[in-house]
């Protein structure tokens, strides 16, 4: 289990479709990262309403990926967060 420290957040990146809304079918190398996640954890200073289970948008380049066994996590400021899906 992965704990943030201060403002951090511990995120687990959504799966990415393979198959657009009209049934195309995207090749590997076309498919983007998504900018999408779960929250797995939240540090102790994170001012947001964010809490574990929510699905939020964040900025393309941010955070540091982690590999924990054979899960991997994305561990971001909360300023990196830029919304959440309801």
């Amino acid at each position: 289990m992965l704990l943030p420290l201060g403002d951090r957040l511990v995120l687990k990146q959504v799966v990415a479709e393979e198959t657009t809304k009209s049934g195309i079918v995207l090749p590997g190398q076309s498919k983007e990262k998504p900018q999408e996640a779960t929250v797995v954890a939240v540090g102790k200073d994170v001012k947001a309403e964010l809490k574990e289970g929510d699905t939020v948008i964040y900025s393309k380049y941010a955070g540091n990926t982690v590999k924990l066994d054979e899960d991997e996590f994305i561990i971001l400021k909360e300023e990196d967060v830029l919304a959440v899906v309801k």
